[in-house]
């Protein structure tokens, strides 16, 4: 059976073949979806187009019609209607898909007009690739090798251009690699909202400067460097620390707040480097906030939880466990969960307070959403916890009702799953009335106080799922393995529910997802390892009327590639 055409659909043909794509498609995305690579530089899917640089010259060509009949125009040889090519070549960037639109990538118009673009742009490039820091994920070697003429005929002296040029605290320039494509000139003016980049002189003096009295010092100032195709933009924090070829790549997700963009986590040998975006038309586009980006450094901080306690000395993890377990068996409990838990991890303290009989409660986090990729809600998984049971309404931003409750005396030990009790409105007073359980990853003012401390696994050391504020259920891979000692906190978390009379399947995300699947309507007929890399779209009838935040509605609206 035929499967009828899409109205919306027209074909354009790339070297001899043919393609469906929606009208307006920019030619170098059809050619992509054929396998057939045009080079750029100045060309980003997510920017607007300028046609700097040249490099995606291509031909192009319309179907021939006689002009008095506007009939179609027969080639007496192929009998197909002939086509019209353009004398010149013209770049693919600026040129959408149009009914019958030909281009032609590969001829030797376009080969000569490539190397000769690259021969230009290598001019006044420095020598410098072995201690480039954007070797091997630099287009400029790529396409250098691969579309260039193999030689120079360039015996002048090369263009001294500024090196190590601070543009702002995180972003450093090396005016020499520049091959003045704008990027970061677009990025920073039509996303981030701060015009403060520019050009100036001219020929081969220009040079991309701040604006007088300026910096690039805003938020989302890294993602010029993500977006740099050469060596001219790199991060100070992560210049000249590790080649690229030499990092693991895993999917994360950023937890700063509601919005879940997704991210890359670079490693090499259980030790994080750096952390970029992952490109989700449907969350982020391929931008992430500057601040989101170190957080891989709570892996090693100082104040790092590696050891599990009782009345503050070290014992077995083991031991703390079946500590905790006694203590919980007699009764009075409160359960604080976490907002920055994974979905699976909540799953489990809901187990836990039903088991226990027990009131359970999240710590709302609020901030001021900045209209980008920062939402007003600064846990990333706040749905997670109404989607599981955990909570059935919108979380405080203090522990108010249980703060009553151990001034009543009716709660006698509380457990928290990495929340600071002091930080969420307890007095130090109301602390020392109850017996508490600390399982999380770094000291603070409660993991002090706690009777039983247990140490647990940041973001970067398990995997789970968060669910974001689209109501977009979002999967994260452990990059790095866990401190010697310390165990996943689904471990941890199972433990404690079996020992409380509860049924906890196995820790394993599989059969977790199988309790999941069955129990909680709206994730029914999912599983962990089906959860697509860019998410799946929940149904949130359900929670509808709850009023998130102010400004938890983010201003930027994701293009669609």
């Amino acid at each position: 059976m035929t499967t009828p055409a899409k109205t919306d659909l027209i074909t354009v043909n790339v070297d001899g073949r043919e393609i469906a794509v929606p009208k307006g498609t920019n030619m170098i995305e059809a050619a992509k979806l054929l396998g057939i690579d045009i080079p750029h530089y100045c060309y980003h899917p997510k920017l607007s187009v300028v046609g700097n640089c040249r490099m995606c010259l291509v031909e192009m060509g319309m179907p021939a019609v006689d002009p008095a009949t506007k009939q179609p125009v027969t080639d007496p040889a192929t009998g197909k209607q002939k086509v019209n090519w353009m004398p010149r070549p013209t770049i693919g960037c600026a040129t959408n898909a149009s009914p019958g639109l030909h281009i032609r990538t590969n001829t030797p118009l376009v080969k000569d007009c490539r190397e000769g673009v690259m021969e230009f742009l290598l001019v006044n490039h420095p020598l410098d690739c072995p201690i480039c820091d954007q070797a091997g994920e630099c287009r400029l070697q790529e396409q250098a090798t691969q579309y260039g003429r193999g030689y120079s005929r360039f015996i002048e002296q090369k263009n001294v251009k500024p090196k190590r040029t601070v543009l702002g605290p995180r972003v450093m320039l090396d005016d020499e690699r520049c091959v003045l494509c704008s990027r970061c000139i677009r990025f920073s003016k039509d996303v981030a909202k701060d015009d403060v980049l520019g050009f100036i002189d001219r020929g081969s003096y220009s040079t991309l400067t701040c604006f007088p009295g300026r910096q690039l010092e805003n938020n989302y100032s890294l993602n010029t460097v993500d977006i740099c195709p050469v060596g001219a933009l790199t991060s100070t924090d992560f210049r000249f620390k590790m080649r690229v070829w030499f990092l693991k790549q895993t999917n994360s997700i950023d937890t700063e707040s509601s919005v879940g963009a997704n991210t890359i986590v670079w490693s090499r040998e259980g030790v994080i480097y750096r952390i970029t975006p992952r490109r989700n038309d449907e969350v982020n586009d391929t931008w992430m906030a500057d601040s989101g980006r170190l957080f891989y450094k709570q892996v090693r901080a100082d104040n790092r939880l590696l050891a599990a306690r009782i009345d503050g000395q070290v014992v077995a993890h083991g031991q703390a466990l079946q500590a905790a377990s006694e203590l919980l068996k007699q009764g009075g409990v409160a359960i604080v969960g976490s907002g920055r838990a994974s979905v699976e991890e909540q799953f489990l303290t809901r187990r836990l307070a039903e088991s226990l009989n027990a009131p359970a409660a999240i710590v709302a986090r609020v901030g001021q959403g900045d209209g980008l990729l920062i939402s007003a809600d600064r846990n990333p998984n706040t749905r997670g916890a109404l989607v599981t049971g955990l909570i059935s309404s919108l979380p405080s931003t203090t522990l108010a009702s249980l703060a009553r409750a151990i001034d009543a005396g009716s709660v006698k030990t509380v457990l928290t799953h990495n929340e600071d009790l002091l930080a969420a409105g307890l007095t130090p007073a109301q602390l020392a009335k109850v017996a508490v359980v600390y399982v999380g990853t770094h000291d603070n003012a409660t993991a002090a106080a706690a009777r039983i401390l247990i140490p647990s696994l940041t973001v970067f050391e398990k995997s789970g799922s968060f669910v974001n504020q689209q109501f977009r259920l979002q999967k994260f891979s452990a990059a790095v393995p866990a401190p010697e000692g310390v165990a996943d906190d689904l471990a941890t978390l199972g433990t404690l529910v079996n020992a409380a009379g509860g049924s906890c399947p196995s820790a394993g995300l599989p059969a977790l997802w199988t309790a999941l699947s069955t129990e909680v309507p709206v994730l029914a007929g999912l599983a962990y390892s089906k959860i697509p890399d860019t998410g799946a779209a929940l149904d949130a009838a359900a929670w509808a009327g709850l009023h998130f935040p102010e400004g938890e509605t983010l201003h930027y609206k994701p293009a669609k590639a």
